[in-house]
């Protein structure tokens, strides 16, 4: 009899930790992104909002948390209650970049990462009426020059690339400030700085509008959409910004909610309405596991110090 009931207590206890799991989620989501709405990274997540409606059957709520440079969203997050209602887009500058130039309220482990859903573009371009067509050409007419090339940037990660791109070359490169990626590009247009780096919403407009010529790709691979484009690294400079778009918990939020959204996030992967979405947006659709996604942003924090110290920004004390 004591058999019995201790099997009856173990399959209600089993049972009951089923029921709780898959009760999970049984209400709205709200997923929190770092920018404002209308931009890249807000209208990529509110396709990822769909595509996660479709696999966890809740609604998925967006909820804009822009300002002190994409922190705020990030900050929100790490502060509210882990019980997976509450998800973040942790965007990699914001954790990996961005706690190097100001003090911000949230560290790497005060965040348990669901994964990784895409990988920003970037692209180097000049002004269509330059002579320059390869990257080659850029970089030998850079060296020739008695004065320095002058590109137009809004910061980091933009102007980082410039800045390998000298250490490797030896081409001489200054940058001049923006408030914007639109407004860099348009300096571009205008003839008023040589070349800049940036994403393919800035950039594909101008490029369609014939003011501006684009060199390379700045990211690992290719652009889908400019098959022809060379990157960096195909046209003899292994210069590339690494920038990626994921989502994370609260720290503390049960394992088996996590799990579950990390299973959602890898099957949403797989709709084609997100990921063509995305690749409009400009935006790689590459799914990495939480685990993995933490360790990439792990090395990237140690890595971007020294990147970040070539641009000569303030940086404030390193956070081992």
């Amino acid at each position: 009899m004591k058999h019995l009931s201790a099997l009856v207590a173990g399959l209600t206890i089993t049972t009951a930790c089923a029921f709780a799991q898959a009760a999970y989620p049984d209400q709205e989501i709200q997923l929190v992104v770092n920018y404002g709405a209308g931009g890249v990274t807000d209208v990529g997540t509110r396709l990822l909002a769909k595509a996660l409606e479709k696999q966890l059957k809740k609604p998925v709520i967006v909820a804009n948390k822009p300002g002190a440079q994409a922190t705020l969203g990030p900050a929100f997050v790490a502060r509210s209650k882990p019980d997976g209602y509450t998800v973040g887009v942790v965007t990699y500058a914001s954790i990996a970049m961005v706690p190097h130039l100001i003090e911000v309220p949230y560290s790497i482990e005060d965040f348990d990462y669901v994964g990784a859903f895409g990988r920003y573009r970037y692209g180097l371009v000049v002004n269509a009426n330059s002579p320059y067509k390869t990257v080659a050409e850029f970089v030998d007419a850079a060296k020739k020059s008695p004065k320095p090339f002058f590109f137009g940037v809004p910061g980091a990660p933009n102007n980082i690339a410039f800045f390998e791109l000298a250490k490797l070359s030896g081409a001489k490169f200054e940058q001049v400030l923006y408030k914007s990626g639109t407004e860099s590009v348009s300096a571009v247009a205008s003839d008023h700085v040589a070349a800049t780096v940036q994403t393919p919403s800035e950039i594909i407009p101008q490029i369609d509008s014939g003011r501006v010529r684009l060199l390379a790709s700045v990211s690992p691979e290719r652009w889908s959409d400019k098959p022809d484009v060379p990157t960096m690294k195909e046209a003899g400079f292994d210069v590339s910004i690494n920038s990626w778009m994921g989502l994370a918990l609260p720290k503390g939020t049960p394992q088996d909610v996590r799990k579950r959204l990390e299973a959602a996030l890898a099957d949403a992967m797989k709709d084609p309405e997100l990921t063509d979405g995305l690749k409009k947006m400009g935006i790689d659709p590459v799914w990495m596991s939480g685990q993995a996604y933490k360790n990439k942003i792990i090395q990237g924090y140690k890595d971007m110090r020294p990147q970040l110290e070539m641009t000569g920004q303030p940086l404030v004390k390193f956070k081992p």
